[in-house]
Order: structure tokens, then C-alpha cells, then sequence
């Protein structure tokens, strides 16, 4: 970033840390970018005449003779029309080659809207996964993470969900991303032709952690730009709020501040929640829905980044590779939208709410005669027919490979209902029953 003229340049450092720099400097405000020798800084902290500002890239070989000065902004991103189908780093800068950006200048990282203002989620948005889609429905202005270990395909199904959510616009923001998880994405979106509603802000494992607090903010006021501005629905994809909240950690560390639980800040849930909570379903039509990945450090959900992360969202999707399926799936049991009910049976078929029911409750059988027979027990027939539907329910519909819609899902159902139980067993209205059992 270049100064301007008659910025006033400051020479005297009062301190210097591991991330911070201390100064004695006048009008200056929260938030407010500077340039600390060649190196992008950011206000922390001011009291009094004295300002602590964190260097991004780490202070190592900066001396008390080091030129600061102040850029008078805060971080901002130029958001227009011309946003879609780019790259971006954490700064809002193109990385892809493509020119900059012009458009009205917008800071980031502001307050979410009004609860005045907002309206009850009430739109489907289908995925075309059936793990989220027939179990855990996704609403228009809600928040929710997925859970998974850190071996597991969670980028590729944030791909998915980019390529196959039937929304106006998906924004994308990689932390801590390897280059190919970044040439993943970009390939992947290039080769479906579906850069013209995709924007990506980037941040690799190359750069510096502490970028990645940049990353959530540039995205959601990207977001914003489209869902207030444009009335557009837009799906903003996260991934991943664990590496995130280390770099949350990484400052706070090297700030020599307390750590709380999990060595993780006494800030934590605020800094969670004042992302999480940009979600919006706005009176207009426009809406922002999050949709992020929090990685499990050897399947803890006690940690405090996923119990944090729990009391904000509206539930959560697990990840888990089936071993009887070899498929990865979203678990039935772990998993949970708090708001799929106002969607269910309204905006898809009536007889949604009695098959995601019935799925879930064989499913529950099936696992209950697979602990008997690891236990050594005998298996009825009953016992035999659930676990070969599990095994037909977990393939069909839910791998993250399924690629259908929910009226195909339901009919699938139904078709596993049928071939493995009677009308009685599956225990569903009648009314259904008659109209969507499938004749033998």
C-alpha cells in the first residue's frame, strides 16, 4: 500500500514484541492501518497517546527507529458487480492475474444488521447433498458449521456445495490453505463454467497466519455488497475456522495475553460470533447464509473452538468416513439444523418430515443390531433387513457423492422402504403410505 502526501511519519518506538509495536501517536483510530517500516501493521489497541499496532507479517528485525505511519483506513475492499468470477488475497488484492478492482470503498469487519431489520429464515436452499438436504435442510440467513477431521474431504464438499447450492452468489474464504487445496478450488470452479456467481479470498500456507483474520471480514463484506445492496441470496463458505482461530491464537500469544481454555483467547466467542452473526435474512429478499468447516483436533468436540462454535450456530454437520460403505458420509445421528423444520414439507413434498424421520429411526436399528452382533449375539431377521438398509441408505443418500434432487431423495426412500420393510415397520402416516409406497 503506498502512503500519502503530508501523512505524518513517526521514527521513535516505545516498545517492540514478538507481534506488536508500541507508539506514542495522536488522531488515530481502532482498526486503522499503517505502514511500520515496509510492513503492513493494524491498530490493536490505544490508550491514551499510546498505540499498540500488530505487524502481519511479525516484527522480526524492526528497531525503535523504524518508520511508522498511519494510512488514516481501516481494511477496506472496492465491492462492485466486477467481483465475481475473481481471486483475492486477504488484503481484497486480485490474485489471479486480473486487474484491480473499482468500485465504492468499503471497510471491513463492520456490524451485523439490526435484528429490527431482519426476518425469520424461511427459504429451502437445496444443495443437492441429501445428507444436508433430506436430514439437516439448509435455510437462507442461517449459520452452521461442518465438523470433520482433518483428514477428511471437507474442501471438496465445500466445492460441491459451491457448484450445486441453488443460490445467487457463493464467496468463498481459504485459511491457511495448501496451493493445491487453492488450485483445487480454482480449477475445479474454471472447468464447471461457474465463475460468473463465485468469489474467493485466499490466504496460504505461505503467508502469515495472521492474514487469516483478514479473510471471514473481505468475504462477508463481499457478501454484504450482494445481499443488501443487490437483494441477492448469498451462500458465504468458510473454511477453516480452526486454522482461523489459531492465528486468533498466534496474537494473543505473542501479545503476551492470558490464554484461556484450549490455549485459545478469552476472546474466542466473540470473535466467532461477530462473523457467525453477518448471517441475515433481510425483508428485501437479500440474505447471507454461512456455511463454514471447523477441523477436529483428533474428533474432540470439547475443544473450545467447536464448543464455541456450537452455542453460536444453529447445529451443525458431522463428517465421518463409513466403514461399511467406504463412502464418507454426514452422519445422521451428529448432525443438526436447528431450523430445518420451518422449511420441511412446506417448500419441498409434504411427506418429507415422516421420511427424514423414518431414514433416521431404521438407520438408529441398524446401528443397534450392529453392536448385538459385535457383541456376539444372534440377529433376527429384522435385525439382517435394517443393516442392509443402512448399508443401501448410507450409499444412496448419505455419501457426499449423491448429486440429486430432494424430490429424488424422497422417492429413493421410499424405494428402501419397500425393499427392505413392511408398510407397518416403517411406521408413516397412511395418507403418505398410500400415496408414495412403491408397488412391488
Amino acid at each position: 500500500m503506498n502512503t500519502k502526501p503530508f501523512q505524518k511519519i513517526y521514527t521513535k518506538l516505545e516498545g517492540v514484541t514478538k507481534a506488536t509495536v508500541t507508539i506514542k501517536a495522536e488522531n488515530v483510530m481502532n482498526d486503522e492501518l499503517a505502514m511500520v517500516g515496509d510492513r503492513l501493521a493494524q491498530v490493536v489497541k490505544i490508550n491514551g497517546d499510546q498505540v499498540v499496532l500488530q505487524i502481519f507479517s511479525g516484527t522480526e528485525g524492526i528497531n525503535t527507529a523504524t518508520e511508522v505511519t498511519f494510512l488514516g483506513e481501516a481494511p477496506s475492499l472496492n465491492v462492485s458487480d466486477d467481483l465475481s468470477g475473481r481471486f483475492f488475497n486477504a488484503y481484497g488484492q486480485p490474485i489471479d492475474g486480473g486487474p484491480k478492482v473499482d468500485g465504492e470503498k468499503r471497510e471491513i469487519g463492520g456490524p451485523s444488521v439490526n435484528p429490527f431489520r431482519r426476518k425469520q429464515p424461511s427459504q429451502f436452499i437445496p444443495t443437492g447433498i441429501a445428507g444436508i438436504d433430506l436430514n439437516n435442510a439448509l435455510v437462507s440467513g442461517q449459520k452452521i458449521p461442518f465438523f470433520a477431521d482433518p483428514d477428511q474431504p471437507y474442501n471438496e464438499v465445500m466445492a460441491m456445495v459451491a457448484l450445486r447450492a441453488k443460490v445467487d452468489r457463493i464467496i468463498l474464504g481459504g485459511m491457511g490453505m495448501s496451493n493445491d487445496d487453492y488450485l483445487y478450488f480454482k480449477k475445479t470452479f474454471e472447468s464447471a463454467g461457474a465463475l460468473d456467481r463465485i468469489i474467493c479470498f485466499m490466504n496460504t500456507t505461505e503467508q502469515p497466519p495472521v492474514e487469516r483474520l483478514l479473510i471471514p471480514d473481505m468475504a462477508l463484506a463481499a457478501a454484504e455488497y450482494f445481499a443488501v445492496d443487490k437483494n441477492e441470496s448469498v451462500l458465504v463458505l468458510l473454511t477453516d475456522m480452526t486454522l482461523y482461530a489459531d492465528a486468533l491464537s498466534i496474537v494473543s500469544n505473542r501479545m503476551d495475553q492470558i490464554p484461556s481454555k484450549d490455549s485459545m483467547p478469552g476472546s474466542l466467542y466473540s470473535d466467532l460470533a461477530k462473523i457467525y452473526e453477518k448471517a441475515v435474512q433481510l425483508p428485501n429478499g437479500g440474505s447471507i447464509t454461512i456455511l463454514s468447516v471447523t477441523t477436529l483436533s483428533g474428533g474432540d468436540i470439547t475443544h473450545a473452538i467447536p464448543d464455541n462454535t456450537g452455542y453460536i450456530t444453529e447445529g451443525q454437520l458431522f463428517l465421518r468416513a463409513d466403514t461399511d460403505t467406504g463412502k464418507v458420509i454426514i452422519d445422521p445421528f451428529r448432525s443438526l439444523s436447528r431450523l430445518k423444520q420451518l422449511v420441511i414439507g412446506k417448500q419441498t413434498r409434504e411427506d418429507h418430515p415422516q421420511v427424514m424421520n423414518a431414514c433416521v429411526r431404521l438407520y438408529a436399528d441398524a446401528a443397534n443390531a450392529k453392536t448385538k452382533l459385535e457383541n456376539g449375539f444372534e440377529l433376527s431377521d429384522y435385525d439382517n433387513r435394517t443393516l442392509a438398509f443402512a448399508k443401501d441408505y448410507a450409499t444412496n443418500l448419505l455419501a457426499i457423492d449423491v448429486n440429486i434432487d430432494t424430490t429424488e431423495m424422497l422417492d429413493t426412500a421410499w424405494k428402501l422402504f419397500a425393499k427392505y420393510f413392511s408398510q407397518a415397520e416403517v411406521s408413516i402416516r397412511q395418507e403418505f403410505v398410500d400415496k408414495y409406497w412403491v408397488k412391488s
